[in-house]
């Protein structure tokens, strides 16, 4: 594993413009799809991460069981009026399309195996970076770069596609696409329109419209579009522990069993960091995990402070020797995990991450993000890889 500085391509802007990705510069200037460099896996690498993406869901699915079969809810602030949703979802497996592994590692060279840091399971973004923009790149990418014939850990694009072809019987017709309408956050639309697109492609036909643009009609006992049509298939870009919190809760998991929606509410299981510990407590001291703790950092010196519900980096804390390194701001409060910090993944002085892609229960590509903190937020860079 390598970082290597590359000359961006003549015109790069309009590229990846072309393909949907609009927000590929940030307002200081600085790209957030920073093609001056790329990172360079060997074969044995990408086996490497492909099959600890495969074992991580393996081990996420059994803890989401041992979760729903000892009560754990508490434990994850998951509210009771959720249980009952969560349960049917699981024993009736409804469609569940996608999710993303953060997982820390500096390579083969490191002689470490890779380490989970978390698992956006419910609404992970990123996704047309790492689908099509980098795959692209990767077709324009010169030969004179590089003395063989390059590939990239990417499947992501095809198996959306035979995804929703594999759900399509289940699905009532049309099937919506909704995320928040935030001008200041235009990924989550992103995301949903690239989803969109996926789905359209398998033939699914499909409609989008913005989370509150979505009505109740209670005469029906059915959501509604803005078109009084009332949805029963839905894929919502909006995590769940949020939706629990709005005035329509009570109507979404009243009519859960009617509802298609994707992700499916069982996801709330694993997008929690509560399922670290939990992990750790099944798994313990697995290659694959860092030690976590719901009620302390125990013994450990060098750990991170996370809410059980946070995204993009939001109220973390970085403990090194006992000491407070990092700390970010955020809207999460409430109870907080503590797991062990994982190896250093450095390369020029930028903190990587790499995101394992599981469409279904496969582990199909990845996306590299960058940072010159040691926290991962919204703003960090993607970086396009490939491997010989």
């Amino acid at each position: 594993m390598q970082r290597i500085p590359l000359n961006p391509r003549e015109n790069w802007q309009q590229k990846v413009e072309s393909l949907g990705l609009t927000f590929h510069t940030l307002e200081n200037g600085t790209p957030y799809w920073d093609e001056s460099a790329a990172y360079q896996f060997t074969a044995a690498e990408i086996d490497t991460l492909e099959s600890a993406g495969n074992q991580l869901q393996e081990m996420c699915l059994a803890a989401a069981q041992h979760i729903i079969d000892e009560k754990r809810y508490a434990e994850l602030d998951i509210p009771a009026s959720a249980i009952e949703a969560i349960e049917w979802a699981w024993n009736s497996e409804p469609p569940a399309v996608y999710g993303r592994f953060d997982v820390a590692w500096a390579g083969a060279q490191s002689g470490s195996a890779p380490k989970l840091l978390e698992y956006n399971a419910d609404t992970p973004t990123s996704l047309l970076e790492a689908a099509v923009v980098q795959w692209h790149w990767l077709k324009d990418m010169p030969a004179s770069l590089v003395s063989y014939k390059p590939d990239q850990f990417n499947s992501i694009h095809e198996k959306l596609i035979a995804k929703w072809k594999d759900v399509d019987p289940y699905l009532s017709k049309p099937i919506y696409f909704a995320a928040l309408d935030n001008p200041d956050n235009p990924e989550d639309q992103l995301t949903v329109t690239y989803l969109r697109d996926t789905a359209q492609q398998a033939g699914l036909e499909t409609r989008q419209l913005s989370m509150h643009e979505i009505g109740w009609n209670d005469a029906h006992q059915s959501f509604m579009d803005l078109d009084d049509h009332p949805i029963f298939s839905i894929f919502k870009l909006y995590p769940w522990e949020a939706m629990l919190q709005e005035e329509f809760a009570p109507h979404a998991l009243d009519t859960y069993t009617a509802v298609r929606w994707i992700e499916p509410i069982w996801k709330m299981l694993l997008s929690n960091k509560g399922i670290l510990p939990i992990l750790w407590q099944l798994y313990p001291n697995h290659e694959l995990l860092l030690e976590s703790h719901f009620d302390g950092p125990g013994s450990m010196r060098n750990y991170v402070r996370k809410p059980l519900m946070s995204r993009e980096g939001a109220n973390i804390t970085l403990v090194r020797d006992n000491a407070t390194v990092v700390s970010t701001p955020g809207p999460y409060n409430g109870k907080q995990i503590y797991q062990a910090l994982a190896p250093p993944a450095i390369f020029d002085n930028r903190h990587t991450v790499l995101g394992l892609w599981m469409i279904d229960q496969d582990c199909s590509g990845m996306g590299v993000r960058e940072s010159f903190s040691p926290i991962t937020g919204n703003l960090s860079s993607f970086v396009p890889h490939f491997f010989k």
